[in-house]
C-alpha cells in the first residue's frame, strides 16, 4: 500500500466518521449541553484533519480529485 491508497483510505473513515457524528445531531440523539459540545467539538477536530489531508493530496498528486475518489 503507497502512501497515496492509505491517505484515501483515512480520508474516507474521515468523512463517514463526520457524516455519522452530524447524523447524531440531527436526530437528535444528544441527551445534554456537555454530549452536544463534545460531538461538536469532535466534527470540527475530523473536519479540519480531513480538510487538511485533502490539501496534502492536492499537493502531491497531479489531480486531488482522482486522488480522493473511491
Amino acid at each position: 500500500m503507497d502512501v497515496v491508497d492509505l491517505s484515501r483510505k483515512l480520508y474516507k473513515v474521515l468523512r463517514e466518521r463526520e457524516e455519522d457524528l452530524a447524523t447524531t445531531l440531527v436526530t437528535g440523539s444528544v441527551s445534554n449541553w456537555e454530549q452536544y459540545k463534545l460531538v461538536v467539538g469532535e466534527i470540527r477536530g475530523v473536519s479540519f484533519a480531513r480538510e487538511e489531508l485533502r490539501a496534502l493530496l492536492e499537493r502531491t498528486t497531479q489531480d486531488g480529485e482522482e486522488a480522493l475518489s473511491p
